[in-house]
C-alpha cells in the first residue's frame, strides 16, 4: 500500500470538493494502492474558540460582500460539477476547527477517520451545523460508531490539543500553505482539488509501477 496523506480542514470547501473528486477515482479503481490518512491544517489557527459570525468573517477576509460573493462563485461551480450540495446560506458561524481536528485524530485510532471527515463536511456544508461545538462533534462521532460520551469527556480536556497545533505548524514549516494538499508516498505533493481524471491517471501509473516491480 502507498500512503496518501491529506492535509485538510473541515471548513474548507475546496477540501470538500477535493475529497469528492478523489472518492470518485477510488470508487472507479477498487484495487487502488492508497492507504488514506487525514492530517490537520487549520485555515484559521487564531480563530477564537467560540468562532465568529460567518458573514463578518467572509467580508473581512475577502474585502467586503462582493469580494466574498466573487470568491465563492467558483466554489459553487466546482461543487456542482463534483455532484456536491453546498448550502452556504445555512452556515451562520465560522468555527475554530481545533476540536474537529482532535476528533479526526481520535477517529484514526479507531479506523474511522474517513467516515468522520465525511460526516464533518456534511454537517458543515450541507446542514450548516457549528462543528466547533462539543455536542455537535460528539453527535458526529456517534453517527460514525464512536463513543460519544468518551468524545465529550475528551473535548472537555486539552487532550491532544497541543499535538494538533504543533502538527498544523509543522505542515506550514514543510511548505504546506493551502489545502487540500495531498502527499503521495510521503514524497510527491499534489496541491488543490484535483479532478477524478488526474487521480485515475495517478492510480494507473502507480499500479503499473507496482506490476513492473513484481516482474
Amino acid at each position: 500500500m502507498i500512503q496518501l496523506d491529506i492535509f485538510s480542514d473541515p471548513i474548507c470547501p475546496w477540501c470538500y470538493i477535493g475529497k469528492a473528486n478523489l472518492d470518485r477515482a477510488l470508487e472507479a479503481n477498487p484495487m487502488h494502492p492508497f492507504r488514506v490518512r487525514w492530517l490537520p491544517f487549520m485555515l484559521n489557527p487564531d480563530m477564537p474558540s467560540e468562532g465568529m459570525d460567518r458573514r463578518s468573517y467572509l467580508e473581512t477576509k475577502f474585502g467586503g460582500q462582493q469580494g466574498a460573493v466573487d470568491a465563492y462563485l467558483p466554489v459553487t461551480q466546482h461543487a456542482e460539477k463534483a455532484g456536491l450540495k453546498i448550502n452556504l446560506d445555512a452556515i451562520k458561524t465560522t468555527p475554530s476547527t481545533v476540536d474537529a481536528h482532535r476528533l479526526i485524530h481520535w477517529a484514526e485510532v479507531e479506523g474511522m477517520q474517513t467516515a468522520v471527515v465525511s460526516a464533518l463536511f456534511r454537517a458543515y456544508f450541507v446542514d450548516g451545523r457549528d462543528i466547533g461545538e462539543a455536542e455537535v462533534l460528539a453527535d458526529i462521532a456517534d453517527s460514525c460508531g464512536m463513543d460519544a460520551a468518551l468524545v465529550l469527556r475528551l473535548l472537555a480536556t486539552d487532550e491532544d490539543r497541543r499535538e494538533i497545533v504543533e502538527r498544523d505548524a509543522a505542515a506550514r514549516g514543510m511548505g504546506v500553505n493551502s489545502v487540500p494538499t495531498f502527499i503521495v508516498g510521503q514524497q510527491h505533493a499534489v496541491p488543490g482539488a484535483q479532478s477524478p481524471e488526474l487521480w485515475n491517471q495517478v492510480i494507473q501509473e502507480l499500479l503499473a509501477g507496482e506490476a513492473q516491480a513484481e516482474t
